[in-house]
């Protein structure tokens, strides 16, 4: 199976997954990339057995609108049964890095507020370390400078991902060359910097279920 091909299948288990956990009336909160976009668009078949999505990116938004699932604001929901979304790298424990595609605040955001979090990725994703995928980490402008000093001095090389402003606003530093043994604690650390606004380790809130396509079908995961 291509990559595309082991995308689509995780997705379509991950509607079969989604569907069987929630009741009708629910709201599904939808991430952003292109595994998150194949889920979108078989979602689109079962718009009718939800109330709705939370979106978090305006990309993701605007997919799910093209199709007729209505998007709500956060704010005006008062729970999330489920988050669906891909991720750049996991490991055994299911925790994450995300945010290649510079959606990691809302991302992280929504899968706080979820009651569930499903991860779906190809088998290429999972790790035995995170940080072989460059560490985004999403920075107030005027901080770019100060945050990137602290990063060096926590052992990473962050490079400034030119020409590309969040939905928020701010901008990427990616951080190479960041092997990361202890996941929480450096989520912690790099999140106690002044400017930072979030990173892309998702370990203190990480996968419930990780939904993991291979070459001999798809592998339900949960953190051991």
């Amino acid at each position: 199976m291509t990559q595309d091909e082991l995308k689509q299948a995780v997705a379509a288990a991950a509607i079969k997954e989604v569907t069987q956990a929630i009741e009708d009336g629910e709201i599904i909160g939808i991430g952003t990339g292109s595994t998150a976009n194949c889920f979108i668009d078989l979602l689109a078949e079962f718009k009718h057995d939800i109330k709705g999505t939370v979106a978090s990116s305006e990309a993701s938004a605007e997919r799910l609108k093209k199709h007729g699932i209505e998007v709500f604001d956060l704010n005006a929901v008062n729970d999330v049964a489920v988050y669906v979304d891909g991720a750049d790298e996991t490991n055994h424990r299911l925790e994450l890095i995300k945010g290649g595609g510079a959606a990691l605040t809302r991302e992280k955001i929504v899968a706080a507020v979820a009651k569930q979090f499903v991860c779906i990725a190809d088998e290429s994703k999972l790790v035995d370390q995170l940080g072989g995928f460059p560490l985004p980490v999403e920075v107030l402008p005027m901080a770019r400078s100060h945050v990137g000093r602290e990063l060096v001095k926590l052992g990473g090389d962050p490079v400034y991902r030119e020409g590309v402003v969040t939905d928020n606003g701010n901008i990427i530093l990616d951080v190479y060359n960041f092997p990361i043994a202890t996941p929480r604690k450096i989520e912690e650390k790099i999140n106690n910097i002044v400017g930072v606004v979030t990173n892309g380790i998702f370990a203190c809130r990480p996968a419930d279920v990780l939904l993991l396509g291979t070459q001999n079908g798809v592998n339900r995961i949960t953190p051991n």
